[in-house]
């Protein structure tokens, strides 16, 4: 029994080719993690006062309706929710980041979660609230940009 050379060949090929997307998609981040990282710098980048780094997660046709805002904001008024409360001399501070759930499809990746914090004054005292939060990330060249939003207060607990 004869093993031609080219069998092997094509033996080897399917091996490589069958294993490459295995090896590059465990060296590489997957879309839901590399979001949920970016939304951790989310608020690191308020706790931090970080504007600049801030307004680098929003794509330019960003439109989102916060829910500390009466109508919807695009990019250019995505910060004044940080910066009114700031020149009031408060800070933030971040307490738990709950993850409800993630959805990839293709270039876009939307993220539902809760976050509780709250704006603390000179003496560390703020009364946390907790915050429902939805961002529809878009993959932008290499990175992931925030291209829609929505946040509502997380009602408060019946007392059933």
């Amino acid at each position: 029994m004869r093993n031609p050379q080219w069998l092997v060949s094509l033996g080897v090929m399917v091996c490589l080719l069958v294993g490459t997307p295995a090896i590059a998609s465990a060296q590489a981040p997957s879309s839901e993690q590399a979001v949920w990282n970016l939304e951790h710098d989310y608020w690191r980048y308020v706790e931090a006062n970080d504007l600049t780094g801030y307004r680098n997660l929003w794509h330019a046709s960003f439109l989102g309706w916060p829910g500390v805002s009466a109508t919807p904001v695009t990019k250019e008024h995505i910060t004044d929710w940080i910066t009114s409360q700031t020149a009031k001399g408060l800070t933030f501070k971040s307490t738990a980041f709950k993850p409800a759930k993630i959805q990839v499809t293709g270039d876009i990746v939307v993220a539902c979660y809760w976050i509780t914090s709250a704006w603390l004054d000179k003496n560390g005292k703020g009364d946390p609230h907790t915050v429902r939060i939805t961002h529809t990330w878009v993959k932008d060249g290499k990175d992931w940009r925030i291209i829609g939003g929505m946040s509502m207060p997380e009602p408060a607990p019946s007392a059933n």
